[in-house]
């Protein structure tokens, strides 16, 4: 016996690999320069180990914050029971995935479990569909992150993998929220070019009540 003691539930500590916590130093020790390891699904149960440029995708620090009228209700944030939870309702009583895409969307549903052929079983937080100036449908996964929880560049993968199988007529504009500091919310498009993710976009919002709004930003606000 080596007298290890597993943990209460195994697949917690795959999670915690995949998106929560550094990998062991005897793994990240065989990385090569300017790669990471990351934990993907290959199937059904079934993970592998593949080396990409970067793992996890950071709010940046030097970006203008927008600021937002707070339409969230008193009720939602009394009864908000974890911080992802709290983001997503956020983000939905905000109407920020149509501010920061500048579509008209609507959110479809939640927690979705589903299959995507070649990499196994998947959860997307929130999923909606949107509709542009043009007439031209998109469907718009949604990542959000509170608390300790970083970006996974894997989630983002699957996900857009999950649009192109499930939605192949729709153009997938794939989106991650992260809580920051000071009320603030950081939104990324992001998308694969080459087989890698890459962020199209980032921009930051801070809700706040409507008389503390800054009258001149409102009027500055410009691309």
């Amino acid at each position: 016996m080596l007298g290890i003691q597993l943990p209460k539930n195994l697949g917690d500590v795959l999670y915690a690999f995949r998106f929560r916590i550094a990998l062991p130093d005897s793994i990240t020790d065989t990385q090569p320069d300017g790669m990471e390891w990351v934990i993907e699904l290959a199937g059904k149960a079934v993970y592998r180990f593949r080396l990409v440029k970067f793992n996890r995708v950071l709010p940046r620090e030097d970006l203008v914050r927008i600021e937002i009228p707070d339409a969230t209700p008193e009720l939602i944030r009394a009864y908000a029971l974890d911080d992802e939870q709290a983001l997503l309702a956020i983000v939905r009583y905000n109407r920020l995935i149509g501010t920061f895409l500048g579509l008209t969307t609507y959110s479809l549903q939640n927690h979705l479990r589903t299959t995507v052929k070649g990499v196994g079983q998947i959860e997307i937080d929130e999923l909606y569909v949107g509709l542009d100036k043009h007439g031209c449908h998109y469907v718009i996964p949604v990542q959000a992150k509170g608390g300790s929880d970083q970006i996974g560049i894997v989630q983002i993968s699957q996900d857009i993998r999950f649009v192109e199988d499930k939605f192949p007529g729709m153009r997938c504009r794939a989106i991650a929220a992260q809580f920051m500091d000071d009320n603030i919310i950081a939104l990324f498009e992001l998308t694969l070019q080459d087989d890698e993710v890459k962020v199209v976009e980032e921009r930051h919002y801070r809700l706040v009540p409507a008389k503390k709004l800054n009258q001149n930003a409102i009027r500055d606000y410009r691309d």
